[in-house]
């Protein structure tokens, strides 16, 4: 039996984690998960041992109010890592959080710890790199570039590829389908994506809304379409005077209908993450935006080590996804980026197939890829 403690404290992280077990499990039938993770991670046959949703902060701003919780998990996962003394204790994602596990758990054992997602050393703050070598074994990287930094600051490192490239894509008939389910007719639809986090979605959903009003002046045919995540629906229901009248708002059954919705949109404004290269793969062409709290806005720019943080853009080194960060982020310019990108997105289509390519489409799984890398 190969047991395996693996933590997740975010959406994106949750389906790397899912694409992983399912590689790990195919590769090795007798294979026991430990430890926290989301509705993906759990239809592998994680029982989490709390709601992954406690995990899912982000920013200096944001973390303060929720500090002494996440110390008490901290630590509670340093302790539950001891007790299930595990073949690999597996992170994923969520630096903060998942590198204080591990750090704490090598201090006292010789578990193995593997981190699934290498930190943005290329990004801000490059020597986070070598302080990690102190206590994790090897790292799995998205990005082909990746592998050659962790390996100089002392670790093992692989690059697995990203699991959005092996996804399904939404079948003609699955987008007829969602049109129908829906009333969309054949109408255009403008695909809006504010975040999954409470935090990130309260502080984008005005400028969103009001970039969506601006460009339905201009386009009046288009349909506005929200896509909500797991944990916020409650406050889209309390705040529909912020959006468009006539408002579509989707809270997927199954990645199926949302893998629909973006397949089915003409574009989409998007909050900055992971989220760009499922657009990606749709071939959704986009605009991100994106704000911070007050505290985070102020500092991480000082940090910043490149002059994008869309991925597509990085991996197929160009910049036609336009990005609107910080105090950039406003509606009235993000609605003329819309608009603009409506009229010319073949640009943004060439780098999409070209970021596909770069991140394993058409070769071996991601998810086995880095389930090998985590067995080797």
């Amino acid at each position: 039996m190969t047991r395996v403690f693996v933590i997740a404290g975010e959406a994106s992280g949750d389906k790397l984690g899912a694409a992983m077990m399912a590689g790990l499990k195919n590769l090795r039938g007798d294979v026991e998960f430990i430890g926290v993770g989301g509705p993906l991670m759990q239809a592998e046959g994680l029982a989490s041992l709390f709601p992954m949703q406690e995990l899912s902060v982000m920013g200096l701003a944001e973390v303060l109010p929720k500090y002494r919780a996440l110390l008490r998990r901290k630590n509670e996962m340093i302790e539950a890592v001891l007790a299930a003394r595990p073949d690999v204790l597996l992170t994923i994602d969520s630096p903060d959080f998942c590198k204080r596990v591990a750090k704490g758990v090598k201090a006292r054992s010789d578990v193995r710890t593997v981190h699934y997602v290498a930190p943005s050393v290329w990004a801000w703050r490059p020597k986070r790199a070598v302080k990690m070598a102190a206590y994790i074994d090897k790292v799995l990287t998205l990005l082909p570039f990746e592998p050659s930094l962790m390996r100089a600051a002392g670790m093992q490192a692989d690059f697995v590829g990203h699991p959005v490239v092996a996804e399904p894509k939404a079948s003609a008939a699955d987008i007829a389908q969602f049109r129908r389910d829906h009333s969309l007719g054949a109408r255009p639809v403008l695909l809006l994506l504010p975040g999954s986090r409470m935090g990130e979605v309260s502080r984008l959903s005005e400028r969103f809304g009001q970039a969506a009003k601006a460009v339905l002046r201009a386009k009046p045919d288009m349909v506005p379409l929200v896509v909500m995540g797991d944990g916020v629906q409650s406050y889209f229901a309390d705040t529909k005077e912020l959006w468009p009248e006539g408002t579509v708002f989707l809270a997927p059954k199954d990645v199926t209908e949302k893998r629909a919705a973006f397949a089915a949109a003409e574009v989409a404004l998007a909050a900055s993450g992971t989220v760009s290269l499922e657009l990606a793969a749709a071939r959704t062409p986009m605009v991100i935006g994106y704000d911070m709290a007050w505290l985070s806005r102020i500092i991480m720019p000082r940090l910043m080590l490149i002059d994008t943080v869309t991925l597509v853009n990085l991996v197929s080194e160009t910049r036609v996804v336009p990005e609107f960060i910080g105090k950039e982020c406003q509606a009235g310019p993000m609605a003329e980026a819309l608009l603009k990108v409506m009229g010319k997105p073949a640009e943004q289509l060439d780098a999409m197939e070209l970021t596909m390519q770069r991140l394993g489409q058409g070769g071996e799984d991601p998810g086995l890829r880095a389930a090998k890398a985590l067995l080797d």
